[in-house]
């Protein structure tokens, strides 16, 4: 199986020198398009839904911390590999709390990109066996409204974990973007989408009802390992931190118990 990867670097000959050691890295992994600016490579990863970026940490109009930031509110199932020169150590490690796959030191070595990609690729490989048993040619030979049914069903029990789009439609032989308009055409809004509202309904339950849950045990029920990253896309989707919410929520609990 091919994984579709965009590598971003604002340098072209830094950026012509890491497709060809991706290509060399591992013929598995194969490079769909470049972008110089992190706005370049969001409009391409709009377009093309990689498995894998490859971004350097520092880029004008949009760096890569901003990127990445972008790509995980609205395509959770990519994979990020950062790239930066030394100095720029402490910046990076923003990106850890980002969970990103990995980060490698300007120039990138082959070798250490060679472990990075077949670390990126046996989870891969793992999540696609758990799909098979769902989402396999049976499943794709049935109705476009059965399989956005399927689709549904399956982020409601599995909203808690990874959910890879990506390699969902790969093991029915359909791009994601083909999966993604059917599920639009029955409800009306992206499985992306659909799977973000599903996890902040549920976060918002159990901040109001379950008390002695942490926020951190809370985001990684609702499928963020992240607490930092979690607050951030709650408050964005509510207006108000975790904190804020189970806060304003207390007297509503207390109330209705009465």
């Amino acid at each position: 199986m091919n994984y579709t990867v965009i590598v971003a670097e604002d340098e072209e000959l830094l950026l012509n020198n890491l497709v060809q050691k991706v290509g060399k890295a591992d013929p598995d992994f194969q490079v769909v398009g470049t972008a110089q600016t992190g706005d370049q490579a969001l409009s391409l990863v709009e377009k093309l839904h990689p498995d894998l970026i490859i971004t350097d940490i520092r880029m004008p109009v949009m760096d890569g911390i901003a990127l990445l930031t972008r790509v995980r509110s609205q395509f959770p199932f990519i994979r990020f590999i950062i790239t930066s020169g030394f100095s720029d150590f402490e910046y990076a490690k923003k990106a850890i709390t980002l969970k990103v796959s990995d980060y490698l030191l300007k120039p990138v070595d082959l070798d250490e990109l060679q472990e990075a990609l077949q670390k990126i690729k046996r989870d891969f490989q793992i999540a696609q066996k758990d799909y098979e048993s769902v989402f396999n040619a049976g499943t794709a030979a049935k109705t476009p409204s059965q399989i956005a049914s399927i689709l549904k069903d399956f982020i409601v029990k599995n909203y808690g974990d990874d959910i890879n789009l990506n390699l969902i439609a790969d093991n029915m032989n359909y791009s994601p973007s083909y999966l993604t308009k059917i599920f639009c055409q029955a409800y009306d809004c992206t499985p992306t989408k659909y799977l973000l509202n599903l996890r902040m309904d549920q976060a918002q339950k159990l901040l109001i009802h379950e008390p002695t849950l942490s926020i951190r045990q809370i985001s990684e029920m609702c499928g963020y390992h992240d607490q930092g990253y979690f607050s951030r896309i709650f408050k964005k989707h509510t207006g108000k931190s975790p904190l804020e919410f189970r806060g304003e929520n207390d007297d509503t609990v207390v109330a209705s118990e009465i």
